[in-house]
């Protein structure tokens, strides 16, 4: 059995499962237990696909099976707390990919550049035991963030960006939209988005006034629409409809998927400990 771990912000929430629901082939779906796996869970749950949730030291090591077309996905979700330090946050993530490598063939990163931050992120961990793979455009650079992952890449993005004519536009997904008190703090807005009058004052300072309703083509959250509509009326926001969609992520998970089925295949498996019954 190959295994793919997809190590993920909790903003891609939604994205992770998109690429498990609609992937037939996947033989089973463990999810790393920590403080930030509630919410893939329950999507999980509600999509119908069938996991289990197990803390990182009961999850077994790598494990293989004769058949290698077949094969399972670990996720982890990491917290956002850790984009308000950007050295926090690399070195996170960085910690992460190297312990998920004992159990995985293959690391897909659900994160963009991030400030720059994980520009030679491939590099870095070139020789470690799998490959490691980042969102890309077609290019090859990799994803400005998650809001340059959904609109499909840099040149969608800018040309968005450069169409408000300098209205600064605050662009929401529906996990950052759930999300946003949190995302407003560690993003610098303001220390306590709870005082909303101080907040409004930091964001009509910051000349945000209107909000970007990033659709994405997913509805594992019902109330978007609500939750867009109960922000811009707190803050005196316009809305305005931005449409996005799931290619390029769904394109790097059927690539990375392939490649890693391919290195696996060319591996020797000889060392290997088959525990696949708990990956049943």
């Amino acid at each position: 059995m190959a295994i793919m771990n997809i190590t993920a912000c909790r903003i891609f929430e939604d994205e992770v499962v998109n690429v498990i629901e609609n992937d037939q082939n996947i033989d089973g779906v463990i999810v790393v237990e920590n403080s930030d796996c509630c919410g893939i869970v329950q999507k999980l749950e509600d999509a119908g696909c069938s996991h289990k949730v197990l803390p990182l030291e009961k999850i077994p090591f790598k494990s293989g099976r004769e058949d290698p077309n077949r094969f399972s996905v670990i996720v982890n979700m990491l917290e956002l707390s850790f984009h308000g330090a950007p050295k926090t946050l690399k070195e996170e993530v960085y910690t992460n990919v190297k312990n998920m490598a004992n159990y995985s063939d293959g690391i897909l990163l659900f994160y963009g550049l991030c400030g720059n931050i994980f520009r030679k992120l491939e590099d870095d961990f070139e020789s470690l035991s799998c490959p490691v793979y980042m969102l890309k455009e077609d290019s090859g650079e990799i994803v400005d963030d998650c809001i340059g992952a959904i609109l499909g890449g840099r040149d969608t993005y800018y040309n968005l960006l450069t169409s408000f004519n300098g209205r600064r536009t605050l662009l929401m997904t529906p996990m950052w939209i759930l999300n946003w008190r949190e995302m407003f703090r560690y993003g610098g807005f303001t220390t306590d988005p709870d005082d909303i009058e101080t907040t409004k004052f930091v964001l009509d300072s910051l000349g945000y006034k209107t909000i970007g309703k990033v659709n994405t083509g997913l509805s594992y959250m019902k109330d978007f629409e609500n939750k867009v509509d109960e922000f811009a009326k707190t803050f005196g926001f316009d809305v305005i409809e931005i449409d996005g969609n799931q290619e390029l992520i769904e394109k790097c998970y059927r690539q990375f998927k392939n490649e890693m089925l391919t290195h696996k295949d060319n591996m020797s498996f000889e060392n290997l400990t088959y525990i696949s019954k708990q990956m049943a």
